[in-house]
């Protein structure tokens, strides 16, 4: 089996909401979070705007492949006039990489207009869309995120408000989702029952905020107000902010590896502050592999965290082994396992003077197909490492995802054929320790967790 080197596990998307009661334009606040949410989607982002005090049903829009910063310039912020507003950055899990499948996505039915920005997986959006399209419906994308768009369009014909649409949509549609819904007077928020997908709300001055993380809200200098819950669905209009909680219930899943890998550093997540999730899993590691050793390091930017609760917790010293390079930008696949390598040591290189004749503990937070991290050691080892002791601060990867994160199947899933015997040898290491499944919930204070990319214990039926 070949593993291809390239890939890295990717999130879905991120998505971003504000409503300005004084009226002010939130365009440049929306890029700004959106900016802050970029390691969430790199493929495309998108901006959609109501000015609340305007002619009803009139919503501007912009999106691109891209980055944000490469979509929006100033001249286009300036254009998008509106206090109320939503953004999305994208990276696709279900329909392709073009620029018609970026969000928000805007739509114009009978009743009016809506935006959507939407991160996450369905598990039954084709049987709702084969309903919808018997009815009449007509697609212009293959993502879930029309599939809901259209829904909740569709339930808005026979229903009072766009919030109960809403609910009657979200009572149909199965897996991981948050949403943040512009109407042209109202933003919405709603998230999974499960809670799989991370959801918050925050405040500034007379202005309301709804975002993937919390590391958003502090990026325009608003404050955490709390965590939306799951399965609530929260309006937001000029009279103030109310919330159903009809579809919230006790069995809850939260997506483990927002806690390992795709959160920011500086975020919180229903009350699990990231940084002190890592290093708990550092810790944790330590205690189960233990390893003479002369230092601790951590793979960028990832691995750090982890690597540096190893270090506390073994009483090792913390070290920097590479440098890596800000500048090289998006990396693509490579042709050639050649090619493959360039793009590792483009991104890495050793600090040679730091591990020359050192015996290392390397600490990543996961192995997908195992040649980045053969490369590295590889890397290490010529430099003079006496010996590289890989430990992984999350477990193997031995099932796929179905709820937006990009893990592929485990045919290419290293683990999923190799023991950790067999991986270590594969990779080059001198020894290898993953993080025990038991001590996902020391990580994460005793969180419930959905954590099936590793046991294949999946919270709802996956059809």
């Amino acid at each position: 089996m070949e593993f291809d080197s390239s890939y890295e596990i990717k999130e879905a998307c991120g998505v971003f909401g504000i409503y300005d009661f004084e009226g002010n334009d939130t365009a440049a606040d929306l890029c700004c979070g959106l900016n802050s949410l970029q390691h969430r989607g790199q493929e495309s982002c998108g901006i959609a705007v109501s000015d609340t005090s305007g002619p009803k049903g009139n919503i501007l829009s912009h999106k691109g492949m891209g980055l944000v910063s490469e979509v929006f310039k100033e001249d286009t912020l300036r254009s998008l006039h509106g206090n109320l507003g939503i953004g999305h950055v994208r990276y696709s899990t279900t329909g392709a990489a073009v620029v018609q499948n970026a969000q928000p996505l805007v739509l114009n039915y009978v009743k009016g207009t809506l935006a959507l920005a939407h991160n996450g997986n369905l598990v039954n959006a084709e049987n709702i869309r084969a309903r919808l399209e018997q009815e009449g419906v007509l697609f212009h994308t293959t993502t879930d995120s029309e599939v809901i768009a259209c829904c909740i369009a569709r339930e808005r014909i026979r229903s009072k408000s766009v919030e109960e649409a809403i609910k009657r949509t979200a009572s149909v549609i199965q897996g991981a989702y948050g949403l943040v819904i512009a109407s042209p007077r109202k933003l919405i928020g709603v998230r999974d029952p499960l809670g799989l997908k991370p959801l918050c709300l925050g405040k500034r001055g007379n202005a309301w905020i709804i975002a993937s993380e919390s590391c958003a809200l502090s990026s325009i200098g608003a404050d955490f107000v709390r965590d939306i819950k799951p399965g609530e669905i929260l309006t937001i209009t000029s009279s103030g902010l109310s919330s159903d909680f009809t579809l919230c219930q006790e069995k809850q899943a939260h997506c483990i590896f927002e806690y390992i890998y795709f959160a920011r550093l500086d975020s919180t997540l229903d009350g699990i502050n990231i940084y002190d999730a890592r290093t708990r899993a550092g810790a944790a590691l330590a205690r189960s592999y233990p390893v003479e050793a002369d230092m601790v390091c951590g793979v960028p930017e990832s691995g750090i965290p982890a690597a540096k609760g190893y270090s506390e917790e073994s009483g090792i010293p913390f070290g920097f082994a590479f440098y890596k390079n800000s500048y090289v930008g998006r990396t693509f696949i490579k042709p050639t396992q050649k090619e493959r390598e360039n793009s590792v040591r483009m991104k890495l290189s050793v600090l040679e003077s730091a591990v020359k004749g050192k015996r290392l503990v390397l600490v990543d937070d996961s192995i997908v197909r195992g040649t980045t991290m053969a490369n590295l050691i590889h890397m290490l080892k010529k430099a003079g490492a006496k010996s590289v002791h890989v430990r992984i601060s999350s477990p193997p990867f031995l099932y796929p995802c179905y709820f937006g994160t990009d893990i592929p199947s485990n045919r290419q899933l290293i683990a999923s054929s190799h023991s950790a015997e067999e991986i270590c040898s594969i990779i080059g290491a001198d020894s290898l320790g993953y993080l025990k499944i038991s001590d996902l919930s020391y990580m994460t204070q005793n969180l419930p967790l959905c954590r099936a990319c590793f046991d294949g214990q999946y919270p709802m039926d996956i059809g």
